[in-house]
């Protein structure tokens, strides 16, 4: 029997286990197409483009458009030796979230009304193994890092291989979605095989029990980012001596974000990109790509200037990073508690068919507060660059929009799924985001 002609039991009735996909996400094939061509080319002019030179306001106004292309054409975007380091990076984090320990979580029940798939949570172990590598060889090699260095002069080509990569790993999943029975994913069995492989055909596609889409949500491009920020930190560290404040604001805080991430790791398996959407190129190259390559502008703007600010400023950033941190983690340790009956305080409204919502607290604040929290802390990232130019504070305007974009997707498929309970809902907590302003 194929995964198409199953069928399962949802609200008492008996329907189509993979219905086919009739609303396309991202304005379907043209959006999906114009996506898949011009962010990769973004990502590279985000890397080629930040130079001392052109990453002022001035330099960007007056660019020499000439100069810069020529530089382009002469520069190696890609190298087949810097893709066979990036693919030992890849398949050796692989092998860490197969082999070392961690406890085991199963996700939410899946649309077949029984299967809940099992994680292995080993994000601390792979950290810290992570950690104590790279100690070791800051303690072996006096500081020199020679990784750290490779890292920095070969940015842009490490870029190119992981755009490169989230190609392959994207076609490969989609091709392997029509090998065996699975569950796709209810946004990408449209039948078009542009889009399908863009958004994501199968939901959770597998290879034995390694999640593909799992690992590379939190490992590889998470770990990468905070990697490279090392490398930039230590690029200051041999040519000036020192390691800024700047810098070190803006390294610690993306730093801490990635581990605090990982150590709580057990909340991503209820997020909308695993319980939700399939796993295609928007995914692939979003985990791969554009977070290591894009989420490190500001500390690579960094390492091509001197930025100073007094004390007082810095106390602002950390004040408000801190800010953002406490609503973003507070909320969803919220949600989570409020999941496993550890939150009778909360109030919320329920359907007849047992599905409950929160309209106290800070669910009851705005329907995705923590959204609030993430912002602010984009917000104190870019602040923490000073205020010479405006090249990395593209990345706040980015992820507002992302996260509005994010918020409207979830809004959709809630309104389907909770119908009556989602409209009762809307109306007890009217604010999307921001507590009585969005």
């Amino acid at each position: 029997m194929t995964a198409k002609s199953k069928t399962t039991v949802i609200d008492g009735k008996t329907q189509r286990l993979n219905p086919k996909t009739t609303d396309l996400d991202f304005f379907g094939i043209p959006g999906a197409t114009f996506i898949t061509l011009t962010l990769p080319l973004f990502i590279l002019f985000l890397q080629i483009g930040c130079t001392p030179e052109s990453c002022t306001v001035a330099g960007v106004l007056n660019i020499d458009w000439s100069a810069e292309m020529t530089k382009l054409r002469a520069m190696p975007l890609f190298d087949i030796n810097v893709f066979g380091v990036y693919l030992t990076w890849f398949f050796s984090l692989a092998a860490c979230d197969l082999i070392l320990p961690g406890p085991v979580a199963e996700g939410v029940v899946l649309r077949d009304g029984k299967t809940r798939l099992k994680y292995n949570l080993n994000g601390k172990t792979v950290m810290t193994t992570l950690a104590v590598i790279l100690a070791a060889r800051w303690v072996q090699t006096g500081g020199a890092m020679p990784e750290l260095v490779f890292c920095y002069d070969h940015y842009v080509q490490i870029a190119t291989s992981a755009i490169v990569w989230s190609f392959i790993v994207a076609t490969y999943v989609y091709v392997a979605s029509f090998t065996h029975d699975c569950i796709l994913s209810v946004g990408g069995n449209s039948g078009n095989p542009i889009f399908d492989w863009f958004i994501g055909r199968e939901l959770n596609p597998r290879i034995g029990s390694f999640d593909i889409k799992y690992f590379c949500e939190m490992r590889p491009g998470l770990l990468l980012w905070a990697v490279l920020n090392l490398a930039m930190a230590h690029h200051e560290y041999i040519t000036k001596g020192f390691v800024s404040l700047p810098m070190a604001l803006v390294v610690l805080m993306e730093i801490y974000y990635v581990v605090e991430g990982n150590w709580e790791e057990y909340g991503a398996i209820h997020m909308m990109d695993i319980t939700t959407d399939g796993f295609g190129f928007m995914l692939a190259f979003g985990d791969l790509a554009w977070v290591p390559f894009v989420y490190t502008v500001q500390a690579r703007y960094l390492s091509t200037r001197t930025i100073e600010y007094p004390l007082w400023y810095a106390g602002i950033i950390v004040t408000l990073f801190a800010t953002g941190y406490y609503i973003f983690r507070a909320s969803n340790n919220e949600k989570n508690a409020f999941k496993h009956g550890d939150a009778p305080h909360l109030r919320y409204i329920e359907n007849d068919k047992g599905n409950k919502l929160i309209v106290s607290g800070w669910w009851g604040a705005a329907r995705h507060v923590n959204y609030l929290g993430d912002w602010l802390i984009s917000w104190a990232w870019c602040l923490a660059t000073g205020y010479e130019s405006i090249f990395p504070y593209f990345f706040v305007a980015y992820f507002g929009v992302l996260l509005v974009h994010r918020e409207m997707r979830d809004d959709h498929k809630c309104a389907l799924k909770y119908k009556e309970l989602w409209v009762q809902y809307k109306k007890a907590v009217p604010s999307a985001i921001i507590p009585g302003i969005y």
